[in-house]
């Protein structure tokens, strides 16, 4: 979830209802607390609950009109059609979304701004793009997605199909491209960096550290990693 001013917005619904409102009350808030759901892609761990969450609670939904044509119309209560590089207002927020190399309909990624400050976020992408160098240089904060070890993947117990999937270019991005990615950008106003999407299966909490500490020259106390079940603590851009 995203603050910035009064405006809450949460990226992505993949967890039931009941099991984002459990997470919300760890927070001590509630759906109702929400102003907007932005949804990345139709992918079912990236989609889930939205449609419902929205129609229970009356929340605007963002997302690129390929996403919901590939959601099949899901029945959002109120849908917002988003353009990648064309900046979107949501209340107190401006967001911008931009287009990763993924293996979804038109899957995008955010950038969120009060207009001083940036945080990416920067996941569900199989290769670096010239264009995500771009996005990610000079932002104060970095969501960066490290999904998996290509040797664990490659020794691991996912069927050869999903693992072709995952490491095709389109699937999702590996450690040693997170650190490549950070070397050729411009990362010296960077505060903020968590390691995101990591895969329980194919990936090592202590190997994402390596790749992002190796990406911007930083100890492994500068830098964080986000859990699956409990994410990672509020961080404030400055």
């Amino acid at each position: 979830m995203v603050e910035i001013g009064s405006t809450r917005l949460l990226v992505d619904c993949g967890f039931s209802m009941q099991e984002v409102e459990r997470r919300l009350a760890r927070q001590r808030l509630a759906p109702s607390d929400l102003d907007a759901v932005l949804v990345t892609h139709e992918h079912g761990d990236h989609l889930g609950s939205a449609p419902a969450l929205s129609r229970r609670y009356g929340l605007r939904v963002y997302a690129s009109t390929g996403t919901r044509l590939a959601a099949r119309d899901a029945g959002f209560a109120h849908f917002e059609p988003i353009q990648p590089d064309l900046p979107v207002e949501v209340d107190d927020a401006q967001v911008i979304p931009y287009t990763v190399p993924h293996d979804a309909r038109e899957p995008t990624q955010f950038v969120f701004s009060d207009g001083a400050s940036r945080l990416v976020l920067m996941t569900d992408a199989g290769h670096i793009s010239p264009h995500m160098v771009d996005i990610a240089s000079g932002a104060q904060g970095l969501l960066l997605e490290c999904n998996h070890c290509p040797d664990l993947l490659a020794s691991g117990r996912y069927p050869h199909k999903l693992k072709r999937r995952i490491a095709d270019g389109y699937g999702h991005l590996p450690n040693h491209d997170a650190t490549r990615l950070l070397q050729s950008a411009d990362t010296t106003r960077l505060a903020h960096l968590i390691g995101m999407h990591l895969s329980s299966d194919n990936n090592r909490p202590e190997l994402a550290e390596q790749a992002l500490c190796a990406g911007v020259g930083a100890s492994r106390d500068e830098i964080a990693i986000a859990s699956q079940d409990t994410g990672f603590e509020w961080r404030c851009i400055p």
